[in-house]
């Protein structure tokens, strides 16, 4: 029989500043809309949309640990060739349907 390798797993440390960063992550865009401190709608969109981006390195790092040290970088490889693939066939399929709802709508267009 062939051994086992050990797989690295996150220690206690990582796992919690994980968490905390999860939290402020969490915490800031609930602040930021119940408060309206930044005065325009789109520079709090933004700024939620930068605090996701950032939860979601965070929960890859420091909770699912993808790197290039796990199996050689296959789990990275593999996960970034998934958000390819996903980013795609959002983008195609917003892409087309509003091109579908820009051109197969009659009456719809100026008079």
């Amino acid at each position: 029989m062939s051994e086992v390798q050990a797989q690295p797993h996150g220690s206690r440390r990582g796992y919690l500043v994980g968490f905390l960063l999860s939290v402020v992550l969490t915490a800031i865009p609930f602040w930021l809309v119940m408060t309206g401190v930044l005065n325009s709608v789109s520079a709090t969109a933004i700024a939620i949309f930068a605090c996701a981006a950032a939860q979601i390195v965070v929960h890859v790092l420091c909770f699912l640990h993808l790197d290039t040290r796990s199996e050689g970088g296959w789990t990275l490889i593999a996960f970034l060739f998934t958000v390819v693939i996903v980013a795609i066939t959002v983008g195609g399929s917003v892409w087309v349907m509003y091109h579908i709802n820009t051109n197969t709508m009659p009456g719809m267009g100026p008079m």
